[in-house]
């Protein structure tokens, strides 16, 4: 239930201006968003790289419905790609890039355009992309786009998400070598059609894809917070044999940070999801929506305003 009304706050224009207006949650914005500008990636990843974590830059923006807009979001990723590189923050920093920001929405064959030209940048920078993967109408398009992008730059990196009833599937097709797959519970609103709806349901799920994951010849990347699943994941990594340069954890910035420094003291490589740019708010509270026990960080900042 919880998890329904802030998922309904997401898409209500009332709440993001309370958000944005509020005088205590620019705080909260901070916490898990490195700040609007590139300046504000690029010191945000210049930090956690020398922790000795691994970063992926996202570039907030999913409301893209015009060609140049799509344009303006690939001119940031070559521009950020350009500047990682010229600061010595690559390879251990990638990007994270979502299809529906480069047009995917009414232009696929543009979308797949602007991401080769991020793959070229990246393969140039010497590090990688992964594409993002959104709400359940998107996944075989960006799962296709992948495809394509992998004849060229195999290195490309795909997110499949637990809590889809059809990632099973797409694990196995998605196992083989060199294959990067992060794998996560999922954030969007879905139909119980294809979705499992309960979190004891997702986390089954989230067991099963991990197995098939890590059993195969790829690359799993484990995205989440659970301190369940990343225990079973250790467990799995000494059971298959994977050592820490044969997968990764991944986490989001801001979210158990101490957690992060604990699992670098203990050899795995862990990569931090760093977004920014000024289109934060959905992004903000599809986090809230996964892990609702960050609301008490939220109520806290907001009592203060009286």
């Amino acid at each position: 239930m919880l998890r329904t009304v802030i998922l309904a706050a997401a898409r209500s224009s009332r709440c993001e201006q309370f958000v944005a207006t509020a005088p205590y949650t620019r705080d909260i914005v901070r916490r898990f968003v490195a700040g609007a500008r590139t300046d504000d990636a690029l010191r945000v990843t210049r930090a956690l790289v020398q922790d000795g974590l691994a970063v992926t830059l996202d570039n907030l923006g999913e409301d893209t419905v015009t060609p140049e807009q799509a344009t303006a979001v690939r001119d940031e990723y070559l521009n950020l790609l350009e500047l990682l590189a010229a600061a010595g923050l690559t390879p251990a920093t990638e990007v994270s890039v979502k299809l529906s920001a480069l047009g995917q929405t009414f232009d696929e064959q543009l979308a797949y355009d602007h991401a080769r030209a991020i793959c070229v940048a990246a393969d140039t920078a010497g590090t990688m992309v992964t594409l993002d993967m959104e709400d359940h109408t998107t996944t075989d398009s960006t799962l296709d786009i992948l495809l394509k992008l992998r004849e060229d730059h195999p290195s490309t990196g795909a997110v499949l998400q637990a809590y889809l009833r059809r990632t099973e599937s797409d694990c196995r097709q998605l196992a083989g070598a060199g294959s990067r797959v992060r794998l996560c519970k999922g954030a969007y609103r879905e139909p119980e059609s294809v979705a499992y709806q309960s979190a004891h349901d997702v986390d089954r799920s989230y067991v099963r894809c991990l197995n098939i994951l890590m059993s195969g010849a790829g690359y799993p990347m484990l995205a989440t917070h659970d301190p369940r699943l990343i225990a079973i994941g250790e467990d799995r990594a000494r059971w298959f044999d994977r050592g820490p340069d044969r997968f990764e954890f991944q986490m989001l910035y801001g979210i158990r940070p101490e957690e992060q420094a604990r699992l670098v003291g203990d050899g795995y490589t862990v990569r931090t999801y760093v977004p920014y740019g000024d289109q934060w708010y959905g992004y903000l509270m599809r986090r809230l929506a996964e892990r609702p026990a960050n609301l008490a960080f939220f109520a806290r900042a907001l009592m203060h305003q009286g």
